[in-house]
């Protein structure tokens, strides 16, 4: 399954328009709140230059990217949680996303409306955030009677933990604080991801500012934003969705000189995809054959074992080795022969932690 972010934000930050530009989407785009009903989903390929290099080499019948989704839901205001401006039903569709991006409007534009009624990135983030956390402790509260009721009586040592984690989570969330905070070990943890918590998934703020400020580097808001970031251990990227969507709009060889002129190496869209793969400590490797080269999504510090795994559990149950080389290395030597010869091709086992670029070969046996 594609990674999943969810995008959010209050109305009129951009966030439609983040979302037509990477997507090239449909998402309705409009200068009033609620324009978007439905959720916008889209799924784009994940740009990696290495699987470009590594088809100049193996010349596959075929490339398979991976992919990662995207899912812009409604603008949300004050009072979402309990339901205004039918936030509930918003909030609900993103339950189920990976991480957050949380569009910030960092612009100041007379012919586009803010809810608010000014520009203030702290106060809109403060909005959103505390939203979310509402959002979530309705859901542990309700959790958490349905535990208690299964607890009485109970020796059930799971159930016990389920308690406890429930009760942290909710005690938290009623203090002001967000799911992630509360500090969960390996055992307690897959009680809290049952609960879907929008709080407790990794955020990275989306500083949408003007193509003037994008050219210089941010603005006085940005700052803000980064700073309050930084003390919430969250991370942001200064985005122009205005210019994202002309971008899409370029055929590829007029993007470049469009990107030069805006101070800018790629789109947004890259670095977007790219903060979200770190956010989620997201690593790729790859498979390489005459029929097929094709990136896979781990998560870093991955065995061989469970990287097979992501092609199919098969693969994990019956593993026996990995026949493995970095993609550096395809790059420097130009075949896989000259990989070989060189003795960097390699024969991994069970306890192989694959490396981000790795490229890789399973045996197994089921």
């Amino acid at each position: 399954m594609a990674l999943q972010v969810g995008i959010v934000g209050l109305p009129n930050v951009g966030k439609s328009t983040l979302f037509n530009a990477i997507t090239s989407g449909k998402a309705e785009a409009a200068n009033y709140p609620f324009c978007t009903i439905d959720p916008n989903v889209g799924v784009v390929t994940v740009p990696d230059i290495r699987l470009d290099q590594i088809t100049q080499f193996v010349k596959p019948q075929s490339v398979v990217p991976t992919t990662i989704e995207f899912v812009d839901i409604a603008g949300i205001v004050k009072g979402a949680s309990q339901g205004e401006g039918l936030g509930n039903q918003f909030l609900g569709h993103i339950k189920q996303t990976d991480a957050i991006v949380h569009v910030v409007r960092c612009f100041d534009d007379p012919n586009v409306i803010h809810v608010a009624g000014s520009v203030d990135p702290l106060r809109d983030m403060d909005i959103i955030n505390t939203e979310l956390m509402l959002a979530d402790y309705d859901t542990a509260e309700k959790k958490l009677k349905r535990v208690e009721k299964l607890a009485k009586g109970s020796s059930d040592s799971k159930v016990k933990m389920e308690l406890d984690v429930t009760q942290r989570i909710h005690q938290a969330l009623g203090q002001g604080r967000p799911a992630r905070s509360v500090v969960l070990n390996e055992l307690e943890a897959p009680f809290a991801l049952d609960m879907h918590l929008l709080t407790s998934k990794p955020v990275l703020y989306a500083c949408n500012v003007s193509d003037t400020d994008f050219a210089a580097g941010g603005n006085d808001w940005v700052k803000a934003v980064e700073k309050r970031a930084s003390e919430e251990n969250n991370k942001t990227i200064t985005i122009c969705s205005a210019m994202e969507a002309e971008i899409a709009q370029l055929a590829p060889e007029e993007r470049i000189e469009f990107l030069s002129s805006m101070n800018a190496t790629e789109p947004g869209l890259n670095r977007l995809i790219r903060e979200a793969y770190a956010l989620l400590g997201l690593a790729t490797y790859f498979t390489a054959g005459e029929k097929e080269v094709r990136a896979w999504t781990i998560k870093v510090g991955s065995s061989a074992p469970q990287a097979a795994g992501v092609i199919h559990t098969d693969f994990e149950k019956g593993f026996i080795r990995a026949e493995a080389y970095h993609c550096e290395e395809l790059f420097s030597l130009k075949s896989e022969a000259a990989v070989k010869e060189a003795g960097k091709y390699r024969s991994e086992g069970k306890t192989y932690i694959v490396k981000d670029g790795d490229i890789l070969f399973f045996k197994f046996n089921v």
